[in-house]
């Protein structure tokens, strides 16, 4: 267990803003638990810090960079247009809200899922998976959790067995989208050192990724702020706020930060 003292840093605005699915609160109050690499992660408030229950190694080399917290996110608050009153007003309700630094599979996985529903359901759906396809692991108090499948896993299971899990129409996407990228069409580790267009435009290739999906794996998987998704309530926002377009020029190489902080503010508002 360490204790850390963190700057633009709350588990609960990131755990809610709809880039992780398996960052969820703990069933006892009062924390976060988070699933990745591998690991199980439990994060608890301790007055003006957090207590994580990890070893400093773990720390330094799996969740500092996860966390991406090498990145100073208040830069990018700072340099919105004060004279832009819903992007303020965004960054505020969403501060503390980081960009999280997620396993590209991961992240095509989550979003293939996440077409046409909803965080609860895509986390269930997400987790089906999981308990279905993916290798068991112990936390320290022992018990079992899932890493998400390989993609040679989720190619070999049929349809049926998928559907079976509550993916719908999905389930034959995510089948044959393992199995592309379980042949390395494309290798989704190469993707993260291409420029962004080229990226997305190799996420295009996969079955069940369209325009949206692609840009969600850019951003949560690659980590290319520059990616900007579009679903409904970022739509809305455009149509609503940015008639003649989003500023992308102002924000170029962070972007897709405050895509991600209206999307936040238009579910919540500031309600969690």
């Amino acid at each position: 267990m360490i204790r850390q003292q963190l700057a633009w840093f709350d588990p609960a605005r990131i755990g809610h803003s709809g880039q992780c699915f398996r960052f969820t609160p703990l069933p006892e109050g009062g924390g976060w638990g988070l699933t990745a690499r591998g690991r199980r992660l439990c994060i608890r408030p301790d007055g003006d810090g957090f207590l994580f229950d990890c070893t400093p190694e773990e720390w330094e080399t799996v969740w500092y960079p996860y966390f991406d917290l090498d990145t100073d996110y208040e830069a990018f608050a700072a340099a919105v247009n004060p004279r832009d009153a819903y992007m303020t007003a965004a960054v505020a309700c969403a501060a503390g809200v980081r960009i999280l630094r997620q396993d590209p599979w991961e992240t095509t996985v989550a979003f293939i899922l996440s077409q046409q529903s909803n965080i609860p359901r895509i986390t269930r759906n997400l987790e089906a998976v999981c308990r279905a396809y993916g290798a068991p692991f112990a936390d320290r108090e022992g018990n079992t959790w899932y890493d998400i499948p390989t993609p040679a896993a989720l190619a070999a299971a049929s349809e049926e067995e998928l559907r079976a899990l509550g993916l719908g129409y999905r389930a034959p996407y995510l089948r044959a989208a393992a199995a592309r990228i379980a042949a390395g069409q494309p290798d989704l580790a190469s993707l993260a050192a291409m420029p962004y267009k080229k990226a997305h435009a190799a996420l295009l290739t996969l079955p069940g990724v369209g325009v949206k999906v692609a840009d969600c794996v850019c951003l949560f998987g690659l980590h290319k702020l520059d990616a900007f998704p579009i679903d409904t309530h970022i739509r809305q926002m455009l149509d609503a706020h940015y008639k003649r377009g989003f500023p992308m020029r102002r924000y170029k190489g962070f972007a897709g930060v405050l895509q991600q902080y209206a999307f936040y503010y238009e579910l919540y508002g500031g309600k969690t």
